[in-house]
C-alpha cells in the first residue's frame, strides 16, 4: 500500500493500467530520469510492475491480475479516484502536502 500511496507512483500505476508496456523514458514526463528510476524501483519491490529487459531497454507492466487476485477491486477504485483527483497520464502529478 506504501507504493501506491505517492501522487507520482500512482500516475505511473494510473498510465501502466491500460496494460501497454512501457520504458522508463515513456514515463518520464516532467520528472528527472533519476526520480522516475527511483519510484519505478518501489513500484518493483513491492509488486505493483514487472519489468522484462529486451536488449538495453526495459519495459515495465502492470501485474494487474496478480493484484487483482491478491486485492479485488483495489487497483478499479485507486484508478477512478485518481482521475478524480486529475492524477493520471493525461496530467501531471499532483504535489504531496508537507
Amino acid at each position: 500500500m506504501f507504493a501506491l500511496s505517492d501522487a507520482t507512483r500512482l500516475s505511473i500505476v494510473v498510465t501502466l493500467s491500460d496494460g501497454v508496456e512501457r520504458t522508463l523514458n515513456e514515463l518520464r514526463g516532467e520528472h528527472a530520469k533519476s526520480t522516475v528510476s527511483h519510484h519505478l524501483k518501489v513500484l518493483r519491490e513491492a509488486g505493483a510492475i514487472s519489468v522484462r529487459s529486451e536488449g538495453v531497454r526495459c519495459f515495465n507492466q502492470l501485474r494487474c491480475d496478480d493484484l487483482e487476485t491478491r486485492f479485488p477491486g483495489l487497483m478499479h477504485f485507486l484508478i477512478d479516484q485518481a482521475a478524480a483527483q486529475g492524477i493520471g497520464p493525461s496530467s501531471p502529478p499532483r504535489q504531496n502536502a508537507v
